[in-house]
């Protein structure tokens, strides 16, 4: 894996030229890199983590992917292993892992972009005291990275354990007492079952829903090709159906996969209404209930973050005009790996590998010389 820095020996910043720099060394990334490397494309990946994969590595150790191996991989290197078994999140960071060092892609690790801009002509790429210019950016960071926690959880006494869903890794972290886990999605029902097995636990919010199988090896085998086919080729921006059902799906969360509402009951966890302030230290319930929880997850989502953008020429709906990941508003600028980017799937490693695929033959070319030997990459 390459990871020259771009700066001079002697510690004086300096500015590197490349035709693309992707920002996000997660599956998104590296996906579209092994694409432009296949196009001998000059290009580099920057991401801020420390081992390529830490986005997964950083979860909650109990966590399991919700699709089978099979599907799990990205182009030219299948996943390893059992196609119907479902990796742990720590199988699916070492593969991205050593995916990035198989294909020999350029990334960049502890490099955090803190600056995006442009001069006109081409953009201007910063990550401390590092600098790059490119005729193209691709943003593969995903945009809700930055955890969303309600403002009134700053009214809970100091003595209550607080975690987001990104900080908690296992009931170890919590303190003795009952648990009240916020957000009724998948997170939300998998770590509050967790927490049941060593804690009094409560789950507030409604659910949406939930899949019409049962998730395991028979659904690997039978149901969720058929949930991927219709992810992939049926819901997307292309179908009339999927012009219809996409802006609904963004209006409205997802589908319990694995952990259903009977599996939480028979377990013990007790179901609650939405959770609607603190008052007097204790957190509040839609119907005026108060639970005295020692222990609160917060497992209410993230939100967008892309503050470190310094583009003033983007329009504020700049991510709604984009086709496949190509932004309308800024010509170079392009999104890889966001949810309904494209379709149902287009956060998903299937949809992912797709869209990059689409998006490295699009990527704009700036010299009719490196023009011609894209070309010819694409026909090898």
């Amino acid at each position: 894996m390459n990871t020259t820095p771009a700066t001079d020996t002697g510690g004086t910043a300096s500015t590197a030229a490349v035709d693309t720099v992707i920002i996000g060394a997660g599956q998104a990334g590296l996906a579209l890199g092994y694409y432009l490397a296949r196009q001998h494309r000059n290009f580099v990946i920057l991401d801020g983590g420390t081992r390529v994969g830490d986005s997964w590595r950083t979860r909650w150790d109990s966590l399991r992917l919700f699709t089978p191996a099979k599907y799990n991989g990205l182009p030219g290197l299948p996943f390893p292993g059992d196609p119907l078994a479902f990796p742990t999140k720590d199988e699916q960071a070492d593969y991205l892992e050593d995916y990035a060092s198989r294909f020999h892609l350029p990334v960049r690790p502890n490099t955090a972009v803190t600056r995006v801009s442009h001069d006109g002509q081409r953009f201007q790429v910063a990550a401390g005291a590092q600098r790059w210019t490119a005729s193209n950016v691709v943003l593969a960071t995903g945009a809700c990275n930055v955890p969303r926690i309600p403002g009134f959880a700053a009214d809970l006494p100091s003595d209550v354990v607080q975690l987001h869903s990104n900080a908690y890794k296992n009931p170890a972290q919590l303190q003795p007492g009952p648990v009240l886990v916020v957000g009724l999605g998948n997170s939300g029902a998998e770590i509050a079952l967790e927490t049941s097995r060593t804690h009094e636990t409560w789950l507030a919010g409604t659910a949406r829903g939930a899949v019409p199988f049962r998730h395991g090896r028979t659904a690997a085998r039978f149901f969720i090709p058929a949930v991927r086919f219709a992810g992939l080729h049926v819901l997307n921006r292309n179908t009339p159906v999927g012009r219809k059902v996409l802006p609904k799906l963004a209006a409205m969360g997802r589908p319990l996969i694995r952990t259903k509402v009977p599996d939480l009951i028979e377990a013990g966890v007790q179901l609650v209404p939405r959770v609607s302030g603190v008052r007097d230290g204790e957190i509040v319930l839609d119907d005026g209930r108060r639970l005295p929880a020692a222990n609160v997850i917060w497992c209410t989502g993230f939100r967008e973050d892309y503050s470190w953008l310094d583009l003033p020429a983007l329009p504020a709906d700049w991510r709604e005009q984009q086709h496949r990941g190509i932004v309308d508003a800024l010509p170079g600028l392009y999104l890889l790996g966001n949810d309904l980017l494209f379709a149902a799937a287009s956060e998903t490693l299937p949809g992912v590998c797709r869209d990059a695929r689409y998006l490295a033959k699009h990527l704009a070319t700036r010299s009719p010389r490196k023009e011609v030997a894209v070309q010819a990459g694409m026909a090898a």
